[in-house]
């Protein structure tokens, strides 16, 4: 009995230097897996209050008597919840081009896109709130793989 305890605790200090190796290779793995999730989500989140904000900012430029300018800067204090709304580019500009068939958003250039001054738009005239962001500005720790991402939201709104 004595000689299986013995060879119990000699297994043991052997298997000791085993778990530090193994901890040392699963632990960096783990890690990562850990903080890549996390940026996911923040990832996930920002585009969230971006879709949100550019939404709520728009339906509020629906009224009359609303001003580009105003419209801009409930867009910048709705992000600011998220993220330091400095970062964003927030475009306020005439959508008319959405009127036309067949038309791709992804190909458009929204800063090319004429600018529009919505206190004196046309009753059904069609603009867009469009805020976008590098997120490389706004990331928890910048992941080497995310490089020159810019993150977009947007709405499309008729004026009132």
């Amino acid at each position: 009995m004595l000689r299986t305890v013995r060879k119990a605790e000699q297994c043991q200090q052997e298997r000791g230097g085993a778990t530090l190796v193994e901890t040392a290779f699963v632990l960096p793995v783990f890690l990562m897996f850990l903080f890549a999730m996390w940026e996911f989500t923040h990832a996930y989140m920002v585009l969230n209050a971006l879709n949100s904000a550019a939404a709520k900012a728009a339906r509020f430029g629906v009224a009359q008597d609303v001003s580009t300018q105003q419209v801009s800067d409930m867009a910048a204090t709705l992000i600011n919840n998220a993220f330091p709304s400095s970062n964003a580019n927030i475009m306020v500009k005439n959508a008319a081009i959405f009127d036309e068939a067949d038309v791709d958003p992804d190909s458009i250039s929204y800063g090319d896109l004429p600018d529009i001054e919505l206190s004196g738009a046309e009753p059904q005239q069609l603009f867009v709130v469009h805020i976008e962001v590098p997120y490389d500005d706004i990331a928890i720790m910048p992941p080497f793989w995310a490089k020159n991402i810019t993150l977009k939201g947007q709405a499309v709104m008729r004026h009132e």
